[in-house]
């Protein structure tokens, strides 16, 4: 079996305003969403099997459909989709790091390869438990095993932008009584109007939720330092503080880290090449908040919970407003990798259509993972069409 082909499509499709139970405008510190563009890549073989990747827009959507289908169509056309390996050993480009757009054609590869061998990708990725073993197996992982013929779930944590506190007091109690577990927000545009927030949300439910605070870079170390004292002064334990201050500053992170009583997570900081293993050895982490798109595919991130869990780091699994095709894989990677042990984040509620045939439904906070062969989901090319821009 060979690659013949690959075709991407950028589409964009709305958000739910948040007074119709949705997310949007979805509000971070440095922009305001209604929509989000999303580019879906097919990969075609010889033998009439085809797979779909997917992942967020890099400069502009014409620039990221023009690179995977003039850049990186011609390093892959004429492999083997069993490759998933050695695509991101074996490609250099110079001066770049291209592992995030061969992430999607990575990832539309696992599907063909689960296609073609009528396995699910979770069990490809082989860190799932069999039936047998449900009863017997340490019960730390967040996914939920089940017996033969019954669904298989994985706990997400719901995601929120920055809103007054009383809209977000009132969106934390909606979201505890549908079941979740956890709810992050957005922060970074005044640090006292996050702690308010924050606080308005915990008030709310009474303390049954968990939070994670994400300012994206937003916050100088004194910030971070009093975001973190306040919370605790409150009686407020986050289940972590995302990425609070900017990217490759591991010795401030590691600082921070040593001044708050808050767990402190880096994402961006993970996207870099080598930079999990710098703060690995800083000792600037409490929790990993990894991708596969950055991290090159399936393959990469199973390199990383590698990494963060022989260290005895937890990990979780970061979102880029996911259509269907990249959630699925986040489950399938949250479901066959147990080192990721805490809820990936999720905004899926919040998308007004899917490009998937069977769209997701989240159940007492929960996805139920795909049982069908590769990432198990079908793309409908009509709705495709009908989002696409380009």
């Amino acid at each position: 079996m060979e690659i013949v082909g690959l075709q991407a499509y950028a589409v964009d499709v709305p958000l739910v305003p948040f007074e119709e139970g949705g997310v949007a405008p979805y509000v971070t510190n440095h922009n305001s969403l209604d929509s989000m563009t999303r580019v879906l890549v097919r990969v075609d073989t010889d033998e009439g099997v085809s797979g779909w990747g997917e992942m967020r827009v890099f400069l502009t959507p014409e620039a990221t459909v023009s690179i995977l289908e003039d850049g990186v169509e011609p390093f892959v056309v004429g492999r083997s989709p069993f490759e998933v390996e050695t695509f991101r050993r074996q490609v250099f480009i110079e001066y770049a790091n291209a592992d995030l757009f061969f992430a999607p054609v990575e990832v539309a590869c696992w599907d063909i390869v689960g296609k073609t061998l009528d396995r699910p990708v979770y069990e490809l990725l082989g860190g799932w438990t069999a039936p047998a073993q449900t009863e017997t197996r340490h019960r730390e992982h967040q996914s939920e095993y089940a017996a033969e013929g019954e669904s298989r779930t994985v706990d997400v944590a719901y995601c929120l932008g920055i809103l007054p506190p009383e809209e977000s007091a009132e969106r934390a109690v909606e979201v505890r009584d549908a079941g979740y577990s956890v709810l992050k927000t957005k922060a970074g545009r005044d640090w006292r109007d996050d702690v308010e927030r924050v606080r308005a949300m915990h008030d709310a439910v009474d303390g049954d939720l968990l939070f994670r605070l994400d300012p994206n870079q937003g916050w100088t170390v004194d910030e971070a330092v009093r975001v973190g004292a306040t919370l605790a002064d409150a009686g407020i334990y986050l289940q972590y503080l995302e990425q609070p201050i900017r990217v490759d500053t591991h010795r401030s992170l590691a600082s921070l880290q040593a001044r708050t009583r808050q767990p402190i997570a880096p994402n961006e900081d993970t996207y870099l090449p080598h930079n999990l293993r710098r703060l690995v050895e800083a000792g600037a982490m409490d929790v990993a908040v990894l991708d596969l798109t950055p991290a090159g595919g399936l393959s990469g991130l199973r390199q990383q919970v590698a990494i963060v869990e022989d260290a005895g780091i937890p990990a979780t699994h970061h979102c880029a407003f996911d259509l269907g095709v990249r959630t699925a894989a986040i489950l399938h990677a949250a479901y066959g990798l147990p080192g990721l042990t805490l809820p990936p984040d999720s905004v899926y509620d919040g998308w007004e259509t899917d490009v998937v045939r069977e769209p997701f439904e989240i159940t007492d906070g929960a996805l139920t993972v795909p049982q069908s062969p590769g990432l198990g989901v079908n793309v409908d090319q009509s709705v495709v069409e009908e989002y696409r821009i380009v």
